[in-house]
């Protein structure tokens, strides 16, 4: 499979909405994102992983 960007969109409770640059909207439980994950990150998945992109 192909990385996939994703801009964090909003947490909403357990869950974070993300959309791709495409996009399409991607609803992800949070116990699936790294902890310091925050509302207007960018985050990278990748082989089954997600991780936060810094810039």
């Amino acid at each position: 499979m192909e990385p996939v960007l994703y801009h964090v969109i909003k947490i909403n409770g357990d869950y974070a909405i993300m959309k791709t640059e495409d996009g399409i909207e991607n609803t992800v439980a949070m116990a699936l994102l790294p902890m310091e994950i925050a509302e207007g990150d960018t985050v990278l998945w990748e082989n089954f992983t997600y991780s936060i992109i810094k810039s």
